[in-house]
């Protein structure tokens, strides 16, 4: 194998070298991460929403209105239709004919567009419903041969395009705002803490049986708020190109001193 400290890229940048911090360097490196890149609390909301609206969906949707061979198709169509959205959401943020900020941008745009779009046609079946008429023992639970049934699946698999557009996105952006993979891990550790503290608060509103229209408003709203919060983000904090002065943590040596840039070239 060859040596990082050898290795450069094709653009001439050098390749992060990999460090081996004490755990006391690694809990001071959570705490720089957060000085030095403070945009990273503007993704915050996005990361709570990122796995919040699956409680509405599989319980205020597929679980309410499907009996149980067709909330077996549901998953099954959702989870295959995840593949070519996160395709999809990956060939956007990778068009060769622009920068990596318009990437970004339109990425959002895409973004913002599909969750007011599936929103809002959700919220036309949920006026319908209401846990009350659910659990009505002559209330019809749909399944796959009665007529309507194709305009609910259609929604429920764009429902899985926003699903796994998010995801993409949210790891894109925090690749955009640094190269430096220990950077990034504690970027991802934020990311899947958030989304798990917003995934077991909603399944709690659940739980104690909070209306499905109160579910559906707060994801609604959650995920555009998440959008909103992001945008100043990739603003103001996502260039073209990263440079030195920013990767911090990648100056950050194995001590916990930040190592100048002249230093980091030099070595």
């Amino acid at each position: 194998m060859t040596d990082p400290n050898k290795m450069y890229r094709s653009d001439g940048s050098k390749v992060t070298s990999p460090r081996n911090p004490s755990w006391k360097t690694e809990i001071y490196s959570l705490y720089l991460a957060l000085r030095t890149d403070p945009a990273i609390l503007l993704l915050f909301p996005l990361f709570l929403a990122s796995n919040w609206f699956y409680t509405w969906q599989f319980n205020g949707f597929n679980f309410a209105l499907f009996n149980i061979r067709t909330r077996a198709l549901n998953s099954f169509i959702y989870w295959t239709s995840q593949i070519f959205g996160s395709l999809a959401m990956g060939q956007i943020l990778d068009l060769w004919f622009l920068t990596r900020r318009q990437r970004a941008f339109v990425g959002w745009s895409v973004l913002l567009v599909l969750v007011m779009v599936v929103h809002g046609w959700a919220y036309h079946y949920q006026k319908g419903y209401t846990r009350a008429s659910v659990a009505d023992p002559n209330f019809h639970k749909m399944d796959w041969t009665d007529k309507g049934f194709a305009a609910y699946i259609w929604l429920y698999i764009f429902f899985a395009f926003l699903d796994s557009m998010w995801q993409t996105a949210a790891y894109w952006m925090m690749g955009a705002m640094s190269n430096d993979p220990a950077k990034l891990a504690i970027f991802s550790g934020f990311y899947k803490g958030i989304q798990s503290a917003g995934a077991a608060g909603v399944w709690r509103a659940d739980a104690v049986e909070t209306p499905f229209m109160n579910i559906f408003a707060s994801t609604w709203a959650l995920c555009v708020a998440g959008l909103l919060f992001a945008l100043p983000m990739l603003y103001t904090r996502v260039k073209n190109h990263t440079e030195l002065e920013d990767e911090v943590i990648a100056r950050l040596d194995d001590s916990g001193h930040v190592r100048d840039v002249s230093d980091v070239e030099r070595s």
